[in-house]
């Protein structure tokens, strides 16, 4: 079973007719949203103009059969505690929602779609071909 997880510039690339992200999004049989990257949308949705718009568009492609929502659990903060200390002793730390992102892909056996560079970084991670 082919399964992704979405990055915050992903689904925002998506939104925006990247044919990239369409093309993954089309190929998997199950597509995972992050809480914390939902927490990220939030954060751009109230801070720009078109608050009632993206939402609107969110609500809807959350609705969607494949769209599997996920929230943190006790698994996926020992996973972000590896992941972390990882990162520490390399002396390459990423953003801190960017490890609970990485550490969600991770524990759903995943393949994160992401334009971010950094995510390389983490040891075990399955990142998207459009990075390497």
């Amino acid at each position: 079973m082919k399964k992704i997880l979405l990055d915050t510039n992903a689904y925002s690339a998506f939104m925006a007719g990247d044919t990239r992200v369409f093309d993954s999004m089309i190929e998997a049989e199950v597509i995972y949203i992050s809480t914390v990257m939902l927490g990220e949308l939030f954060a751009g949705f109230h801070g720009g103009q078109k608050f009632n718009q993206n939402n609107d568009e969110l609500r809807r492609f959350l609705s969607k059969d494949s769209i599997h929502v996920i929230d943190v659990t006790i698994e996926t903060a020992e996973i972000f505690g590896e992941i972390k200390s990882g990162l520490v002793k390399q002396g390459t730390m990423i953003p801190l929602n960017d490890i609970w992102i990485a550490a969600h892909t991770i524990e759903t056996g995943s393949k994160l779609i992401t334009y971010d560079d950094h995510f390389k970084h983490v040891n075990g991670l399955r990142v998207w071909e459009e990075l390497k």
